[in-house]
């Protein structure tokens, strides 16, 4: 039997910051069979004494006590959630107030300051390469095709829509795409609008049976779905990237994050962490 612990992520905004900091660490423990329940915009009092109620509620069905990760800035709302029944990790008490002491100045308090939409220019930054992103997805349109940060390409169902859609809403980054069409696959060539901007092209590949049942999901029982054209279409875009001299990376066991932040570093692309 695995071991099951609950886990509370407890913020007073999105609560994205306390979860991907708390599952980080919580990938260590493989043996651990891990309930993931998050608890966003506790921002008062009330709030806080509903979320006590609910991990003494998880403890006791569980048998055993929850673990609660919180980014709770409040003083106030920081003392109380310590009070739950439940082994607490504050990372305001474990990272703010050590920097307070190293850096001699008190910090802002201030709710919200990681992912919120006060630095405006910022803000309309990422979502002008989210919506650019978006408008050139899947080899939509050549139009403004210049002002890429990046270009994927790759066979269709490789990986490289959900992956530039990362980098455009994680870092701000304008990831256009383009698929490797049978016509590209047959001449050899890069699509002619990618050639005066093939310094910007990056290519994903993917395991052909991988292929196959991805598109099988999408097309049952089709030509395109068939291992067969998985197979050529994966031999003959690697062997196009290959003599184009496109970098390419492999999806097939790499998430989105990975893959992301590999063409990020590769392509030596300035990010910008929201």
């Amino acid at each position: 039997m695995p071991i099951r612990r609950t886990v509370f992520f407890i913020s007073d905004r999105t609560g994205i910051t306390v979860e991907m900091l708390g599952n980080s660490l919580l990938t260590q423990f493989d043996s651990v069979e891990f309930k993931r329940v998050t608890l966003p915009f506790i921002d008062n009092i009330d709030k806080v004494q509903e979320a006590l109620r609910q991990i003494e509620a998880a403890g006791q069905e569980a048998g055993k006590r929850p673990l609660v990760f919180t980014s709770l800035m409040a003083d106030n709302l920081r003392q109380e959630i310590g009070t739950a029944n439940a082994m607490v990790l504050d990372l305001f008490d474990r990272f703010i107030v050590p920097l307070e002491a190293e850096l001699g100045v008190k910090s802002a308090h201030a709710v919200g300051r990681s992912h919120s939409a006060g630095n405006f220019k910022d803000y309309n930054h990422r979502i002008e390469s989210v919506n650019y992103t978006l408008a050139h997805d899947d080899g939509m349109t050549n139009r403004n095709l210049e002002a890429a940060d990046i270009i994927l390409v790759g066979v269709s169902r490789s990986g490289k829509t959900p992956t530039c859609l990362y980098m455009a809403l994680q870092f701000g980054i304008k990831a256009a795409n383009y698929p490797l069409i049978p016509e590209d696959l047959e001449k050899m060539k890069l699509p002619p609008a990618l050639l005066p901007l093939k310094h910007k092209v990056w290519g994903l590949t993917i395991v052909p049976e991988r292929l196959q049942s991805i598109r099988q999901e999408r097309k049952p029982d089709s030509k395109y779905a068939s291992l067969q054209n998985c197979k050529w279409e994966v031999q003959a875009a690697e062997t196009l990237m290959h003599n184009a001299g496109v970098s390419f990376l492999n999806s097939t066991t790499k998430s989105i994050e990975e893959l992301a932040t590999t063409i990020l570093h590769e392509a030596k692309l300035d990010r910008r962490v929201y």
